[in-house]
């Protein structure tokens, strides 16, 4: 591994894993990374300060040639590329049609631009690896588990035999990393977010009165269950892709610790200066199998707006931001009646040692979120007004 300064080129810097990622770059030495290449489909939302950071518009669903010669200017020195880039969709049948030539066309174009210098490339995909989004699967997943019979819709998959199809023939590595449910600051709308939806759910009950029922299943809220914070994901994929020994392998990704949702529900709940007494009463148990839940936060939503600006008007926040809100994934992650719990052992087992506690995790993204405008302070909640009675 050279030790000469190194170059990245991180995709999908508007989402919640691309932005750590390149938080986490400019917080390096000249003298470690000398330059970091970033790219989006849409305009940049938010704009870093340091000077060797360079931004290019990439729409990696357009053709392959127009890719690398919008790249070709910024990234023929690129010695550490890192894909984040995914096109979210709530129905799951439709995600392999856009994402596998999204990362096909990513990985042809940076290996033709940076062919002289590449030395490697990490991979984002997730827990859908194991089939978690389908149905109960063998705990904790691991990274030695088998491929399950997918039936074609695993967009996972295709991504990664053409990754190692390719790596065969070059003398970069790789690395794939599968984190759980991400959570993290965006400086905009994003395809799966639980953190900013869960924030305007109790925003808006803490304003209405309306008792903050929990959207899940009873088993769902009484069983164990993890996270993944982005900035500890960046920095995971940056120590897997420099570190030799790591070379060529899978990692999972999780905080290392675990939460239950019936007392994390009222931590959070406190943040936001709001009671949320445990639910005692399921309308869905959760003992099916299948997904099940109370009441779908999609259908919940639907004339919440007006509150919501209402709320901004009063205590601040971003009136936009209800449409960041991705409430059918939120009615998923808290609607399934298994566990889906990831392995972090052969991380740990090679040297890669951080831990977060999820719960501050979530509290440090409020903060981010705050600090951005996007949702009222904490602060100003309790020192404007007062909250109006729970309706019981």
């Amino acid at each position: 591994m050279s030790s000469d300064p190194k170059v990245a080129f991180v995709t999908g810097a508007n989402g919640i894993s691309g932005n750590a990622l390149v938080e986490h770059l400019i917080r390096t030495p000249k003298t470690e990374w000398s330059k970091i290449v970033i790219s989006s489909r849409r305009p940049l939302r938010y704009h870093w300060q340091d000077p060797r950071v360079h931004f290019v518009a990439i729409d990696f669903l357009s053709d392959l040639e127009t890719i690398t010669s919008q790249l070709a200017p910024y990234c023929t020195d690129v010695t550490h590329a890192f894909f984040t880039s995914y096109v979210h969709s709530d129905d799951f049948e439709k995600l392999r049609d856009a994402n596998v030539p999204l990362f096909k066309n990513f990985l042809t174009a940076i290996d033709q631009v940076a062919r002289d210098t590449l030395q490697g490339v990490c991979v984002q995909t997730g827990g859908k690896n194991y089939g978690v989004h389908l149905g109960p699967v063998k705990q904790p997943c691991d990274e030695r588990h088998p491929r399950y019979d997918d039936k074609g819709m695993n967009f996972y998959y295709p991504q990664e035999d053409f990754l190692f199809e390719l790596q065969k023939e070059r003398n970069w590595t790789y690395n794939i990393i599968r984190p759980n449910a991400i959570i993290g600051f965006t400086p905009g709308d994003n395809g799966m977010s639980q953190a900013i939806t869960l924030a305007l759910y109790l925003l808006i009950c803490r304003e209405t009165g309306e008792f903050p029922r929990f959207p899940g299943n009873k088993y769902f809220y009484n069983c164990v269950d993890d996270s993944s914070y982005a900035p500890s994901i960046a920095d995971m994929s940056v120590w897997a892709l420099t570190t030799p020994k790591a070379a060529n392998q899978a990692f999972n990704h999780t905080n290392g610790d675990t939460f239950v949702w019936r007392y994390f529900f009222e931590r959070i709940g406190e943040y936001f200066d709001l009671e949320v007494p445990e639910t005692t009463e399921f309308a869905a148990m959760g003992e099916t199998g299948k997904m099940e839940n109370q009441f779908t936060m999609s259908d919940w939503a639907k004339d919440k707006r007006p509150v919501w600006e209402a709320i901004c008007n009063k205590y601040g926040g971003n009136p936009d931001a209800f449409d960041w809100g991705t409430w059918a994934f939120f009615d998923w992650s808290l609607g399934k009646s298994w566990p889906t719990l990831s392995s972090i052992s052969k991380a740990r087992k090679m040297g890669w040692n951080r831990y977060d506690d999820t719960f501050e995790t979530w509290i440090e993204t409020y903060r981010s979120f705050e600090n951005a405008g996007v949702i009222p302070s904490s602060l100003s909640l309790r020192q404007k007004g007062t909250r109006a009675s729970l309706n019981e």
